[in-house]
């Protein structure tokens, strides 16, 4: 609750345990088995920043966050807690908070796009759960892709790439290396799994606007962004991946400001192991890097987990905000996790820490928080202030209700397919064969019969035959160009082209060597301009 300026997160009956709003960026962490108050912790957080004008972004993990979309309730343990702390002569008022929700599906929010590119080989290939051969053969489709000018906006853009550079492997063997067969199946093969799993709902245009998650309502409150992962954590490498990407994307395009008196955008990462299971450590470094300087362009990053040994040491130490809720230690591998958790706590001398921690009530917490000298306090069993706004989840009519008034529903609502590496390349092959585009050839070439509109000639429905090499034999460019005219039409063609067609050929190929020139890739391998 906000209040006095700062954030009361919790109490007891000697002690009230604040957050200050000025240290609010200095990353913290949420930890505590199941059903011990994660959830109301970060509700109650969320409120706080809301209330202090600091936009949120959280995912919805079992759609219980949603409620704070809807006014509190004065019932059972909610009204008993506000009662025992005098908790409404600070502020406390049942009500509820301004949100929007957001869905990488599209079914229960906003639905969130980004395009291929802008993801990256690196955190594509973690989606995609590939090798690091497959990942070489990916990064040389980027690579070509970036340096030739062609967006790969979809997934269809990108089978296209792929399969463009397998066919024309001599040509870029020489310069990226080699380029194997086998491993575009497997990718192909993965992308198929991706789009069963939503792929092809999340990666397309209109690609987000960061700026988006970074506004206010008319009151001035943060406009708290919910993201619904209910079906999404099915897919924990999607669901992980995507919150890597959007933070590192927060920390590319957002300036640098330094120490503010609060943060521009606070991000909490639910099942924050998801992020570190199985990372590589040069991958671990990039985070490392990521979360260490991300704080300077005022956003707080705050992992929550059951416990905190899920988090490598290198990034919890950056973590100086601290709530760590009840641990069962039934086994030594718990009760190693429980000592962990107690040593990350500057010890307090009437209790003892590891006790505690197995013996927290629900909605309790031991709470160390940075004071205003930026050091950590020393722990403190509180509990934790509950919310003000609804507990618990909300029915989809109310949803609908608030996705239907949404300021961003227009802008995102549909999506859109522009001219992207798939039509380039169709086009692109019309130039290699034909060795230049003529007004008459574009006036004659019947848009109808193009693969995109034909199901039978798309490249993602062409049967494939089997190599007797463990792979599947990728569909050619040129089969998938059957409509391109005769070599002897194209002559024709070519001799009558006229200057303007020379000029306009030209033109198009600047720009795309121009476009080229201005893609650069991120710390994760995301896709910023010069």
């Amino acid at each position: 609750m906000y209040t006095d300026g700062k954030i009361l997160v919790g109490c007891n009956d000697n002690t009230e345990v604040y957050l200050l709003p000025k240290l609010a960026n200095r990353h913290g962490v949420i930890a505590g088995a199941t059903g011990t108050g994660k959830t109301v912790t970060v509700k109650t957080l969320s409120e706080a920043f809301s209330d202090m004008g600091v936009p949120v972004f959280l995912a919805d993990m079992k759609g219980d966050v949603a409620g704070l979309a809807k006014v509190g309730e004065a019932t059972g343990k909610v009204q008993e807690r506000v009662e025992q702390y005098s908790l409404q002569e600070k502020g406390f008022s049942y009500r509820s908070f301004p949100v929007e929700f957001w869905d990488l599906l599209g079914e229960k929010g906003l639905p969130i796009r980004v395009t291929i590119s802008e993801i990256g080989p690196l955190l594509l290939s973690r989606i995609l759960n590939l090798t690091d051969a497959q990942q070489g053969v990916l990064n040389i489709v980027f690579r070509v892709a970036d340096e030739e000018g062609l967006l790969i906006i979809d997934i269809k853009d990108l089978k296209s790439m792929i399969n463009y550079v397998t066919e024309n492997k001599d040509k870029y063997q020489p310069k990226y290396g080699n380029v194997d067969t086998r491993s575009a199946n497997t990718i192909i093969r993965a992308l198929l799994t991706l789009e069963d799993q939503g792929g092809n709902q999340f990666f397309g245009e209109p690609a987000l606007d960061l700026n988006d998650l970074i506004q206010c309502d008319d009151q001035g409150r943060g406009i708290i962004n919910i993201l619904d992962a209910v079906k999404l954590s099915l897919y924990p490498d999607l669901y992980s991946t995507f919150l890597l990407w959007l933070m590192s994307k927060l920390y590319e395009s957002l300036p640098e400001v330094g120490d503010l008196e609060k943060p521009k955008l606070v991000f909490f990462f639910d099942e924050a192991h998801l992020l570190f299971n199985n990372l590589s450590p040069v991958f671990l470094q990039k985070i490392d890097q990521i979360i260490r300087l991300i704080r300077s362009k005022g956003i707080g990053i705050y992992f929550i987990s059951q416990n905190p040994a899920d988090i490598p040491d290198a990034i919890l130490s950056q973590l100086g905000n601290r709530i760590q809720h009840s641990l069962r230690a039934y086994t030594p591998k718990d009760q190693k996790g429980v000592k962990v958790a107690a040593e990350s706590f500057r010890e307090n001398p009437e209790f003892s820490t590891v006790d505690a921690i197995s013996n927290l009530e629900i909605g309790e917490a031991l709470v160390s928080l940075l004071d205003e000298k930026g050091v950590p306090e020393i722990v403190q069993k509180v509990y934790i202030l509950p919310p003000q706004s609804y507990l618990g989840s909300i029915d989809d009519e109310y949803r609908n209700q608030i996705n239907m008034y949404s300021v961003y529903k227009q802008k995102y609502a549909e999506s859109f397919d522009r001219e992207s590496a798939y039509e380039s390349l169709l086009q692109r092959m019309n130039i290699d064969a034909n060795e230049i585009i003529t007004q008459e050839a574009n006036a004659e070439y019947n848009p109808q019969n193009t693969p995109q509109n034909n199901p039978q000639n798309n490249p993602q429905n062409a049967p494939t035959e089997d190599t007797g090499q463990g792979g599947l034999k990728l569909p050619s460019m040129g089969d998938i160009l059957n409509n391109i005219p005769t070599q002897t039409q194209t002559k024709r063609r070519s001799n009558a082209s006229s200057p303007l067609d020379k000029v306009v050929t030209t033109a198009t190929t600047t720009i795309a060597r121009e476009v080229s020139k201005q893609i650069v890739r991120g710390i994760l391998g995301n896709m910023k301009t010069k």
